[in-house]
């Protein structure tokens, strides 16, 4: 009786195996190749859907830049930032159609050169201590916002189910890991230990604000074709 019911959960096994292999083989498998633009950048990403509610998506945008200014205690940051990424993901089409659910890593590299200047023109105040502008010249330094290999989820709409030319979008999300380094432009750090120690903790401040919100944007616009 045991070898009966082996039998029978073996050859139901092999019958719902072999009708999903059908469906995935049936299906009219299609490449999607598109011009984007984001928050990342501009770009281009490939899209192969394998299967009725699947695709694998692999993307690189570059090339956006922006400057931007804040203020930290009392210090007036100017931020060059510039954007790219990379990104391999699946894609889940819940309904089969154009919506879809999206899954996967980003190689991001977003950072921002900063030049910090005091507010008052003659003063800073780091850690609660005061040093002059005459003594210590302008703080230089990097922000990054994120970079490495980072997870990603976002939503979005592509019709890679049909042939021809349409337009796509994309929202998600993608985990930060924010890191700053802050140095004098004339490199009195290195002749006045407590400055060092009160430029970490400028760093720090800073790290804490930016990293508020741990995850950054991503939204993508674009032009597609479907083979």
């Amino acid at each position: 009786m045991l070898n009966t019911k082996k039998t029978l959960a073996l050859a139901v096994s092999a019958v719902t195996l072999t009708m999903l292999a059908g469906t995935s083989f049936a299906y009219d498998k299609k490449v999607s190749v598109s011009a984007i633009a984001g928050t990342t950048g501009f770009g281009a990403d490939a899209s192969w859907r394998f299967h009725e509610n699947l695709a694998v998506t692999a993307r690189y945008t570059d090339g956006l830049d922006y400057d931007t200014d804040f203020d930290e205690d009392d210090v007036n940051y100017d931020a060059d930032f510039e954007m790219k990424a990379s990104s391999v993901k699946l894609d889940y089409f819940p309904f089969g159609g154009s919506f879809f659910l999206s899954a996967g890593i980003m190689m991001p590299d977003i950072e921002a050169n900063v030049v910090g200047t005091p507010d008052n023109d003659t003063t800073y105040e780091f850690n609660d201590r005061t040093y002059t502008a005459a003594e210590i010249g302008s703080v230089v330094g990097t922000a990054t916002v994120s970079d490495g290999t980072q997870p990603y989820v976002g939503l979005g709409w592509r019709s890679s189910h049909q042939s021809g030319f349409s337009f796509f979008s994309e929202f998600g999300v993608v985990a930060t890991n924010v890191d700053v380094s802050l140095s004098t432009s004339r490199n009195f750090e290195a002749l006045n230990p407590q400055l060092r120690d009160d430029i970490r903790a400028e760093e720090q401040s800073l790290e804490d604000d930016i990293d508020k919100f741990p995850l950054f944007p991503v939204a993508v616009l674009g032009v597609t074709y479907t083979f």
